[in-house]
């Protein structure tokens, strides 16, 4: 019992920090966010080094996205420029896992001492990385402790037996990536969770990659939620987020025994593989519907153009 709480404990400071972190960085380049996303997606090939860019810098597809959602609804942004932005979204926030790979622990402390003078102390972009440096330092207090405690909390028996059952059936991995996702509106920290089991030899790299998959379709709940009330444009861009990561996870499943062998042969560690496996999928899946944007575009709008208004 005392391990689960601890576990949870984790899970919410991960989710914290990852606020955190998101807002502050958000603060920080909130003034310019809005004007590149206008002036620097009228071609797809833009939008998606944009959304890669953006998306890289402050740590969040989600965010990206509820932001393309309102500026399409505001009509900032046509629906087929949002295509692009999509694409580069799903590219960016691989970086967020591969940072999540490296030994950066010697750097809490002083990240959290640092924030928290600028959060007591700074101006207002101090306060902003006050914030951001804060999140970091929790983010990897997190992860360090959700490894620590991945072994003993897999010994109990309930935890073993979902463990082993995820293991046997790579659908329920998928299930409960997806499922957890759409909860707590993070396929990061869905994914940074099971790169811990990883890293403690908890799960296979093939389950791992399932949760992975999985954590790409729930996180279209977020596009979902943000387009209520926001107009055919905004309803059309949710749409197609989701059809992007159904498609590309459809496409993907019967994959996954290549992608491990393929991801083993880069990495040896478990995390390390999740991660690479998830830079793989999302380039691959962003890059194989980018020379189609436009008639991608024009798919969605002709299956949900007349649902989509209102």
């Amino acid at each position: 019992m005392g391990y689960m709480l601890a576990f949870i404990l984790f899970i919410a400071c991960f989710l914290f920090g990852m606020t955190w972190l998101r807002t502050g960085l958000f603060n920080l380049a909130s003034d310019n966010i809005r004007r590149w996303l206008h002036y620097l997606t009228h071609t797809p090939f833009r939008g998606v080094l944009t959304g890669t860019v953006l998306t890289a810098l402050i740590h969040s597809s989600s965010a990206v996205m509820v932001l393309t959602v309102g500026l399409a609804s505001s009509g900032m942004i046509p629906f087929r420029q949002t295509i692009g932005i999509m694409l580069g979204s799903n590219i960016g926030t691989t970086f967020t896992l591969e940072m999540f790979t490296l030994n950066l622990n010697m750097l809490i402390i002083p990240a959290a001492v640092v924030g928290t003078i600028l959060l007591l102390f700074g101006s207002t972009n101090g306060r902003s990385l006050g914030m951001t440096l804060v999140g970091f330092s929790l983010i990897f207090t997190a992860i360090m402790g959700i490894q620590r405690l991945a072994e003993p909390l897999t010994q109990h028996p309930t935890v073993k037996g979902y463990m082993e059952n995820m293991d046997r059936h790579l659908f329920l991995a998928l299930l409960v990536g997806c499922l957890l996702t759409a909860i707590i509106q993070s396929s990061t920290v869905v994914t940074g969770v099971a790169m811990g089991f990883l890293a403690a030899g908890s799960i296979g790299i093939d389950t791992g990659i399932a949760v992975m998959l999985g954590s790409n379709v729930g996180t279209c709940i977020t596009a979902i939620m943000a387009s209520f009330g926001g107009g055919r444009e905004a309803k059309l861009t949710a749409y197609a987020h989701v059809w992007l990561n159904v498609i590309g996870v459809g496409l993907f499943i019967p994959l996954i025994p290549l992608l491990t062998r393929g991801v083993q042969a880069l990495a040896s560690a478990g995390d390390m593989q999740l991660a690479h496996a998830s830079v793989i999928f999302n380039l691959v899946c962003s890059l194989m519907v980018l020379p189609f944007a436009s008639r991608f575009a024009r798919f969605v709008e002709k299956i949900h153009g007349p649902k989509a208004r209102g």
